[in-house]
Order: C-alpha cells, then structure tokens, then sequence
C-alpha cells in the first residue's frame, strides 16, 4: 500500500492505493510526498506511467524532487512480487539488433562486462527489472515487467542511454 499527499513531508490531504493509477489529478490536486507500507510501486511525474520514473520501497518519501522528478507525481504502478529466475536480453540495436546478451542477475555495468556502448531494446523473459542511465544503478531509470521492447526511443526515452540494469526482488 502506498499513501500520496498532496503537500510536501505528508501534509495536506491524501489518497492510498494499492494498485495502477494512471492520474493522480482524480483524487489530489498535486503530489509532494508519498508513503510505502508495503510493497513497491514505481511513480512517474506524468500521467498514464510516464516521463521521468522512480523506484518507490517501503519507506517515507518526503519531497517529490529529491526522487529526480520534474514536477510532482502524477500516476503510479504497483510492481507485483517475482518469485523464480530472472531473465532478460539486451540488445545493441533497436528491433533486437547488434550484440544480444541475456542476463539473469543484476549487473552494474553494461560496458564493463558486455563491452556493450549501447543498450537500445530488450525483451524481458522472466522477472520484472529497473534499468539506469548510469552505471553502479544510478540515474534516472525505467520499469521493465515481462515483455518485448523493441525500442527504447519510441518509447520517450531517445536521448538516454542505459548503463546498468537491477532486478526487482521480494526484498520489497
């Protein structure tokens, strides 16, 4: 369950959740700060899962900014809990081209161990996965459940390169 507030350090009213909420603008006028009882949730800053995301645990989030996000949190995804093996296949090239290396933990660096300068589609097998712009899983980054991605820059995210990709365990 996460609870989101309207105002900064969990002021103002509040709307709680434990499931997908496209638009937030439904049950509160903005959202400054959230609450994770349980589970995890992935929080976007646009309506519908979009524009800059962040990964959300249990824990107290008091300022929509120092999450990296733009402006404050528009539409939520709860994130349900993999039990079983990890497996995804990143791609070099968009349209599964180039270089293809399947993965089944986490790994920190892209380049380092895969000699891989770009990562620009996947397809995720098993398990649900965040993927970052840096590596040493940091940066901005983005929510992988299973399924095929056949470009990252139809999908908004053109002008960023992913260095470093975690999976998402029970440890939620």
């Amino acid at each position: 369950m996460i609870i989101f507030y309207e105002e900064r350090n969990f002021q103002g009213r509040s709307y709680e959740t434990s499931s997908d909420c496209a638009d937030m603008s439904s049950h509160l006028s903005r959202c400054h700060s959230c609450r994770v009882e349980s589970g995890c949730f992935m929080v976007y800053d646009r309506t519908n899962f979009m524009g800059n995301q962040y990964f959300v645990r249990r824990g107290e989030y008091s300022d929509y900014q120092r999450m990296g996000m733009s402006d404050c949190i528009r539409s939520c995804r709860m994130i349900p809990m993999h039990r079983g093996q990890f497996r995804i296949r990143i791609y070099e090239r968009e349209d599964f081209g180039g270089q293809m290396h399947e993965c089944m933990e986490d790994c920190d660096s892209i380049m380092d161990r895969y000699r891989m300068s770009d990562c620009m589609s996947c397809h995720v097998m098993d398990g649900h996965w965040l993927m970052y712009e840096q590596p040493q899983f940091r940066g901005r980054m983005m929510y992988l459940r299973p399924g095929e991605y056949r470009s990252f820059r139809e999908m908004g995210y053109g002008g960023m390169r992913f260095m470093s990709m975690r999976r998402i365990m029970d440890s939620c």
